[in-house]
């Protein structure tokens, strides 16, 4: 049988991203021109023509705005999953805070598409060391796949030694199962090439080269992108040296990038990655208490 890895896809706008925060203001959002909804079309489209299924992370904000975008990714197939209300990083929104996001999102997401996400990926990989009480609250909230732990050492976000394999996540109340995004794992280091920034700056053979190593392990490995990596026409803003780097580079080869992928590699949502193994498959993936890797 042919391994289909993840896809997946995190619905945010051009402005919501952290490396603009220090230049758009959260109060100026409603100011701002929507432009992801004619990104994520052309993405559906592309997925549609390849035969490719993903799981959408939205943000409850761009879903209130959007409803139609929900429905259409419900109704082509795809998974619908939880990216949280308004991209708040959950060290900043603190446990009971991050408790009344999850909630907020999901009747927002369930109202609109009848139903209730399973799947959830935090703003900015945040689910980390000192958010160790995230497991809990996505537990509470009805989350059984999480995608929020980066297994890398990186200055905003990562849990460096943090599997880079699908493994079981425990706490007191249950467990949830943990899909790291993709690495290239070379001499002992984590290379983090998934998506995002790493799809867009790095050549596709790193790409290829750590799927091509998930495939030899018997797992599914996870890429992702957002829509504004697909729009190199989005407002320019003035963010500087690294960070404008970050989010700039090579917006426009994206897409093209992103169709190779998907013409060489069979892809589907998270839980259907999952779901291509055996209950017995899932119950032997290695566990881990939620308190004694994040803590």
């Amino acid at each position: 049988m042919t391994l289909a890895h993840a896809l997946s896809v995190d619905v945010e706008d051009w402005f919501q991203v952290l490396n603009m925060a220090h230049v758009v203001p959260r109060a100026e959002w409603d100011r701002l021109p929507l432009r992801c909804g004619d990104a994520m079309r052309r993405l559906l489209d592309q997925f549609d023509r390849r035969q490719a299924k993903a799981t959408f992370f939205f943000l409850g904000w761009i879903a209130e705005r959007l409803p139609d975008l929900v429905r259409d990714v419900v109704s082509a197939g795809h998974e619908l999953g939880s990216h949280g209300y308004d991209h708040r990083l959950l060290p900043d929104l603190g446990r009971e805070g991050f408790r009344a996001d999850l909630e907020r999102t999901a009747v927002i997401l369930e109202q609109i598409a009848g139903v209730r996400p399973q799947a959830f990926r935090a703003c900015t990989w945040s689910i980390g060391r000192r958010t160790p009480w995230a497991i809990a609250e996505l537990l509470r909230a009805g989350i059984r796949v999480d995608s929020s732990i980066q297994p890398v050492r990186h200055p905003d976000y990562g849990v460096p030694g943090a599997p880079t394999t699908p493994y079981r996540l425990q706490d007191e109340t249950g467990e949830l199962l943990e899909f790291p995004p993709l690495t290239l794992d070379l001499l002992g280091r984590h290379l983090p090439v998934g998506g995002g920034g790493y799809l867009r700056l790095f050549p596709l053979l790193l790409l290829r080269a750590g799927l091509r190593q998930k495939e030899r392990q018997g797992v599914p490995g996870c890429i992702y992108l957002h829509p504004w990596e697909v729009d190199p026409g989005q407002p320019r803003q003035r963010l500087g040296g690294l960070r404008g780097f970050r989010h700039y580079v090579n917006l426009a080869r994206t897409e093209a990038k992103l169709d190779r992928l998907l013409a060489e590699f069979p892809f589907t949502s998270l839980g259907a990655a999952l779901a291509q193994r055996p209950d017995s498959w899932r119950a032997k993936l290695p566990a881990y208490r939620a308190r004694e890797l994040l803590g």
